[in-house]
């Protein structure tokens, strides 16, 4: 079976103290190898795991696991032998072990494993690349197209007329840029679709006219945007995603949207235009906001909201229509009141 994520390097469980500020159970070899991931179940001896959930204490007294990341209330739980690293936040510990074994698992990567610009790549001539720059088999970057250092373009990718694309960014295979202005370090996953025109369309009795879509996509540094993603470009204003954003795969984002700093957008949502996003938000799983809907910095909105009104900052909503938590659950209790009194009464007749 192919390793398509082979270990590169290996860390000391000494150099993984250092690195999670994780406290080592005493006398545990500080200078093991560990070499990869693994959850507690099929962990080997140059593996490291983690726990932080009482229902894994079975597997944690069973496990074969070189090292394991865990929280101080289960350390007493943890088997002779074992070499235990405490950390007040194991998953957290865990995650920046996996980051530093597998850098190359973060960001897609050049199908061919090269560099530089592949032979049958399509570069315009008043494009402007600069050094470091790997452009894969099929790829098409069109005129006076600017792409930092470090970028990559993946196979079958296409940058638009004027796009600029900032340094040590990844374009994955597939995808499509166009009217746009991408930061530094963003990642786009492959098949996503940037800066098409949006769905504007003036309806009348005799069919709908389209509405010119004229402004751009600026995407700003940091932003990670998944698979099959679609982010449409602005009609009388750029679309806007705000620096260190991640958004999920099939995510669809129309014209006129701006998303702020830092939010976590789940994979199904639909964000129509216009739509004024703060700082910090986070959106569940298919979760829908209506035209013209602001949305306040640390709002959450649990999965499949309908959101058609906007939403106070630091706001818990769910359901559809979306409302506070607190109301939406007490409407819930209030159901099932009713329909216990209506089996009740139908049991007396």
């Amino acid at each position: 079976m192919p390793d398509f994520f082979p270990t590169r390097r290996e860390l000391t469980i000494g150099e993984i103290a250092a690195l999670t500020h994780a406290e080592p159970r005493p006398g545990i070899p500080l200078d093991r190898r560990i070499a990869n991931i693994a959850p507690l179940d099929t962990a080997r001896a140059s593996d490291i795991s983690f726990l932080d959930n009482p229902k894994y204490l079975d597997a944690l007294a069973a496990t074969r696991a070189g090292a394991c990341l865990l929280a101080p209330r289960f350390q007493a739980a943890a088997p002779e032998g074992l070499a235990v690293l405490v950390a007040a936040e194991p998953y957290r510990a865990f995650v920046a072990v996996a980051r530093a074994l597998f850098p190359e698992a973060l960001r897609p990567s050049s199908l061919f494993g090269a560099s530089g610009r592949a032979a049958s790549a399509h570069v315009h001539p008043t494009a402007r690349v600069e050094s470091g720059v790997t452009i894969d088999p099929l790829a098409v970057v069109g005129p006076h197209a600017e792409i930092g250092s470090g970028t990559l373009i993946a196979a079958g990718a296409v940058i638009g007329p004027h796009v600029a694309i900032g340094r040590d960014c990844a374009i994955g295979s597939g995808s499509t840029v166009q009217h746009a202005l991408i930061g530094d370090r963003v990642i786009i996953h492959p098949g996503a679709r940037i800066g098409q025109d949006g769905f504007g369309y003036l309806p009348s009795p005799r069919g709908h006219q389209k509405i010119p879509q004229t402004r751009r996509v600026i995407i700003q540094d940091d932003v990670e945007i998944g698979a099959n993603v679609t982010v449409d470009r602005g009609s009388t204003r750029d679309t806007v995603i705000g620096e260190g954003t991640k958004i999920d795969n099939l995510v669809q984002i129309a014209h006129n949207v701006t998303v702020g700093r830092h939010c976590l957008i789940a994979g199904q949502v639909g964000i129509s235009g216009s739509v004024q996003m703060g700082d910090f938000v986070m959106l569940g799983g298919k979760v829908g906001i209506a035209d013209h809907v602001t949305i306040g910095s640390g709002a959450s909105l649990g999965a499949q909201s309908g959101v058609m009104a906007d939403v106070p900052a630091g706001a818990r909503w769910i359901g559809s229509p979306a409302q506070p938590v607190r109301d939406f659950m007490k409407g819930v209790a209030a159901l099932r009141r009713l329909a216990r009194g209506k089996r009740e009464g139908e049991r007396d007749d």
